[in-house]
């Protein structure tokens, strides 16, 4: 019999209850400082749509996993809502997992409540600019009216909370952060999230020396908002502060410079070309699980696990 702790319990005492699944590489916008969720840094080629995973496929390593007590599925992409059988694979999820979506929003307007009825829990929607020619600078695509309905329609769906996630990028958004509080304050349903940059595709090397300055612009930002906020409480995960700020809830997420956000990792993440990646910012020790079944699978995960450490204030760094 499978043991479900010894297969999913790192070599730093981390049990894997969380997996970040992209279905796709494929996306309708070009994001100046995307990172492909990793996968252009390890080989794995913006392909097609139909070079994923099958629903099959998915559904397979899905169940296997839930069975080794996965409780989140977080899919992402590319950008997942350009797969025709997206509501169809999320119907398919196993019961007992709880199942998110990260999008871009460009198509959720007509898709929320289709999704809403597949068994879709909630949403997180890229919004980098409130304005709309910032917004086609940072995305290449002059569609934020779609991405505001979009959120809208998520909401009224009851894919809530919706999370806002802005990726900081001083001397481009920096003077949009009162407008971003604003646009959240008074509503229950949305919570923003302040995403500290993560330049792995060297775009930032390009840019404005100012992007440079993020990691600080991030930690100042924090500083501001805890003097400023009403109530603050800490998420368990990662010791995440939660602020809320006259009415407006936000969070800043510093993956990379805070070691506590690796030391108490929980996530395993399964590349659109299906390969099991152990941390986002480590490459070549991924897993390939493409036509693996059963115990062939399970020797996969239990691969992968034992290959993550982590990436910033690991004892083996």
């Amino acid at each position: 019999m499978t043991d479900a702790a010894e297969v999913m319990t790192d070599t730093f005492g981390r049990r894997i209850t969380d997996v970040r699944l992209a279905l796709n590489s494929e996306c309708n916008l070009h994001c100046c400082y995307c990172h492909s969720e990793g996968e252009s840094i390890n080989g794995c080629a913006r392909g097609k749509i139909q070079d994923g995973l099958s629903k099959e496929e998915i559904i397979e390593v899905v169940s296997v996993l839930q069975s080794l007590g996965v409780k989140t599925l977080k899919i992402t992409g590319g950008e997942p809502t350009l797969r025709k059988d997206l509501a169809d694979i999320i119907s398919s999820i196993p019961k007992g997992v709880n199942v998110s979506l990260t999008t871009n929003g460009t198509k959720l307007k007509g898709l929320a409540p289709k999704l809403k009825a597949a068994g879709l829990t909630r949403v997180n929607v890229s919004l980098d600019s409130l304005k709309r020619e910032r917004y086609a600078q940072i995305t290449g695509s002059d569609i934020l009216p779609d991405v505001l309905e979009g959120i809208e329609a998520a909401v009224s769906a009851g894919l809530t909370p919706v999370k806002i996630n802005t990726v900081l990028l001083p001397g481009i958004n920096d003077d949009e952060i009162d407008d971003f509080l604003a646009f959240v304050r008074g509503r229950d349903e949305l919570i923003l999230q302040f995403i500290e940059l993560m330049d792995m595709n060297g775009w930032a090397d390009k840019a404005d020396a100012s992007v440079h300055s993020n990691a600080d612009f991030a930690r100042n930002l924090e500083e501001r908002f805890r003097r400023e906020a009403e109530t603050i409480t800490t998420r368990r995960m990662h010791h995440r502060h939660k602020y809320n700020l006259n009415g407006a809830v936000v969070e800043i997420v510093r993956p990379m410079h805070n070691a506590e956000f690796c030391a108490n990792c929980n996530r395993l993440r399964i590349t659109s070309d299906g390969l099991l990646k152990p941390c986002l910012l480590r490459t070549g020790n991924e897993v390939s699980i493409k036509g693996l079944k059963g115990d062939a699978l399970i020797e996969a995960i239990r691969h992968a696990v034992q290959n993550r450490s982590p990436y910033f204030g690991g004892k083996n760094d």
